[in-house]
């Protein structure tokens, strides 16, 4: 019994422990977490802008989504995401659900999908 216990617990380690390469595809990382947006407030009818994402555990392919859309993003680093934001995203005053999705496996392990951030709010004001 000894024999098949470490066994399962090996097998468990070797498939969902940690996000690493090993030739055969990438376990997917863990959950991103936003610190700050700057800004984190437009006016409405503003000009479109980059969005700067601060926050913790970002990977390149990390996607910043607006109000529950995708939109172009660059991979600064571990702690910093940057996203394009359009003039029409601040359009008319409202308040808008920010999140990072960090991408999910690949290889052996697609199945495993992106974690998201808790949401944070941008606020476009009248």
């Amino acid at each position: 019994m000894k024999k098949a216990s470490f066994l399962l617990l090996l097998t468990v380690c070797s498939i969902g422990c940690g996000y690493s390469s090993n030739g055969k595809g990438t376990l997917a990382p863990g959950a991103p977490t936003i610190t700050q947006l700057m800004p984190n407030t437009m006016a409405a009818g503003g000009g479109s802008f980059t969005l700067t994402v601060m926050g913790s555990n970002f990977v390149n392919g990390a996607t910043v989504y607006w109000d529950s859309t995708t939109r172009t993003t660059t991979f600064v680093s571990a702690n910093k995401v940057t996203a394009a934001i359009t003039a029409a995203d601040i359009a008319t005053a409202n308040t808008i659900l920010v999140y990072v999705k960090n991408p999910g496996g690949t290889g052996i392990y697609m199945n495993q999908g992106g974690q998201s951030s808790a949401t944070v709010d941008f606020t476009v004001t009248p």
